[in-house]
């Protein structure tokens, strides 16, 4: 991930050194002052290192961290729409603190001999747990108010039955799949490759980005990746680094069009005097850095596997 923002970076300041007249200086009016842009800075990364370390240090499931990351996005939504009130500071500081407590303490009521120093710790969890329930309920209030509740509670579940929508009908494409005997044909293919293993996974790769025009990255995890990936796995493939390219290339599919997420995105918040052709053949460059990340990868697995191995210690 750093060094594909690297390679970013590295061509942005390529094009404003060779074309200044693509890159021009951004019209911000007053200067931002440093107390306000940590304001505006600071809560984010720290949720996002509250949700990722949770899981990297063992003190929560993904799905755990996942709840983390909502009720730290609630509190932030609530922080703005009250107008910064102390109720929702206080609230954050109660969800650090229950995080690092769970890191260090063994919370849990359901035992037989609890210490006292333990006893001492629930006793302070539950007076972080009623203030930061208390700060919910301030922020689900204020969005309430403000009408961001309604739109925020329908958008998410429309995407999360579009999610269950796709997981079901892939199941059953791969029970039919698999009781044809697809799977076997797919896997004698991949082995009858000439290049072994590695021709294999290029020509899955191939195949996923084709397929990123036109799908979903969501589609194709539920559609694609069970069918191919036990195969690849079965042929010696690392897991760790089969992800990363996996991941790589399905980023891919927000860049390329006609149904490229991004490109959207950035339609709806450029002027009209940029065109959608634009946007697409500013978009090239992008998706040739990402695939010459993959190809960066599969000459140096060591890129996607070191992190985990120091992490982990596989």
């Amino acid at each position: 991930g750093l060094v594909l923002v690297g390679f970013y970076i590295a061509y942005q300041i390529f094009v404003a050194y060779a074309q200044p007249e693509k890159s021009p200086p951004a019209d911000i009016g007053e200067a931002v002052a440093l107390p306000a842009l940590l304001r505006a800075l600071l809560p984010p990364i720290l949720l996002i290192i509250a949700v990722l370390g949770s899981i990297l240090g063992g003190i929560a499931t993904p799905t755990e961290a996942a709840s983390v990351g909502a009720v730290g996005t609630i509190l932030l939504a609530g922080e703005k729409l009250t107008q910064g009130h102390r109720l929702m500071r206080f609230g954050a500081l109660a969800l650090i603190g229950l995080i690092v407590m769970t890191g260090f303490m063994d919370l849990r009521l359901n035992r037989d001999e609890i210490a006292a120093l333990d006893y001492l710790g629930i006793v302070v969890a539950l007076g972080l747990c009623a203030t930061l329930a208390a700060a919910l309920i301030k922020s689900l209030n204020a969005a309430r108010t403000d009408h961001v509740l309604r739109n925020v509670v329908r958008a998410t579940t429309h995407t999360t039955s579009m999610v269950f929508v796709i997981l079901i009908g892939a199941a059953l494409f791969s029970l039919v799949f698999r009781g044809l005997g697809g799977d076997e044909t797919i896997q004698a293919l991949l082995e009858d490759l000439p290049g072994g293993k590695w021709a294999a996974v290029a020509l899955v790769m191939v195949i996923m980005f084709a397929l990123g025009f036109f799908l979903d990255f969501i589609e194709i995890i539920f559609v694609v990746v069970p069918i191919v990936g036990p195969i690849l796995l079965a042929m010696g493939v690392d897991p760790v680094w089969l992800g990363v390219m996996m991941a790589i290339n399905l980023q891919t599919s927000f860049l390329t069009p006609p149904f490229g997420f991004a490109l959207f995105y950035l339609r709806g918040v450029v002027p009209d005097s940029v065109s959608t052709g634009q946007i697409y053949r500013g978009a090239i460059p992008f998706v040739a850095i990402q695939l010459f990340m993959l190809a960066l990868l599969a000459y140096f697995p060591q890129l996607a596997t070191w992190l985990p191995e120091i992490v982990f210690g596989d």
